[in-house]
């Protein structure tokens, strides 16, 4: 399961976070200003990249200062070697970057590859980030203004005196599975022809089994039972968590609902096959390898029901 999940787009993160020691300001501030140190520079939620033989989004800081005072800046681990990794949010940039950078969003960074994985899975931690920060300069108790602190990870209202902390929203996304064939939907948003696992947010004071239950419920109008995980994902769009699973079909019978589904329907496992291939003969297809829905549609072609033997 850790060769599964260190395949799945944004998942394979090689940093130390270093978590206890964010509030540690001398520790902080020797990693940052140490040659060695990197950063990454966003612009809004876009991350600029310098162009070269192959794209590369860390900056020294020495190159940093060309791009002024940034608002934000989280430090994000420490390297093997030791070296601090840092990402910079500055506004968003009106002007287009210079011959040397260019600016790519991280859903096409990760949908054609052009970074490594390692690098791609830190970015989402930092787009996540300084995501937060972007939409909690006030406190939430107060509606005071709050300062950062713990070295990017952590906010506190000297009003009131309330803390607050980045948050993650977890979603599940399952494949429910009726023996040799399994239930996918289409949102209306989906590029042409495809069709992915249903998915859907966990709500307070639920299980990620009983979310995987009624979002199924809800959207397809199909009964599950036993319920397997299979792996997660960080979704940094804006701080997703995305909990793979698959569900057991207690019932056959679909019944969408067309204000959050387009269509949903039963698929083979050879139609599944020929989807994850792209020679499906009506053109239908399958979300790309870096998102879980593709890792969920795979097991499912390989093994097929035994999925949900865990």
């Amino acid at each position: 399961m850790i060769a599964t999940s260190a395949s799945i787009g944004f998942n394979l993160n090689p940093l130390d976070r270093c978590s206890g020691r964010r509030d540690d300001h001398a520790f902080i501030e020797h990693l940052r200003s140490d040659p060695a140190a990197r950063f990454f520079v966003f612009h809004g939620d876009v991350p600029l990249l310098k162009r070269g033989s192959e794209y590369d989004p860390w900056f020294a800081a020495s190159e940093t200062a060309a791009f002024g005072e940034p608002l934000h800046s989280i430090f994000l681990g420490e390297e093997s070697d030791g070296s601090g990794r840092f990402a910079l949010g500055f506004a968003s940039a009106d002007t287009a970057p210079d011959n040397g950078h260019e600016r790519i969003d991280l859903r096409s960074l990760a949908l054609q590859e052009l970074v490594a994985a390692g690098a791609l899975g830190i970015l989402a931690e930092a787009k996540s980030m300084l995501d937060w920060h972007r939409r909690h300069g006030f406190c939430a108790n107060c509606g005071s203004a709050s300062r950062v602190t713990n070295a990017g990870w952590q906010r506190i209202c000297d009003v009131c005196g309330a803390r607050h902390f980045p948050r993650v929203d977890p979603v599940v996304i399952m494949l429910v599975i009726d023996g040799d064939r399994c239930l996918l939907g289409r949102q209306r948003h989906f590029g042409k022809g495809m069709y992915s696992a249903l998915a859907g947010f966990v709500e307070p004071g639920e299980t990620a089994e009983d979310a995987v239950r009624r979002e199924v419920m809800e959207e397809a109008g199909v009964t599950c039972g036993q319920v397997v995980y299979f792996a997660s994902q960080p979704w940094p769009f804006p701080s997703s968590l995305m909990i793979g699973c698959f569900a057991q079909a207690g019932d056959t019978d679909i019944v969408v609902d067309m204000e959050e589904l387009e269509d949903a329907r039963w698929f083979s496992r050879q139609e599944v096959a020929a989807m994850l291939a792209g020679t499906h003969a009506d053109g239908l297809s399958a979300p790309k390898p870096f998102a879980i829905a593709h890792h969920l549609l795979q097991a499912y072609m390989e093994k097929g029901d035994l999925v949900l033997a865990g």
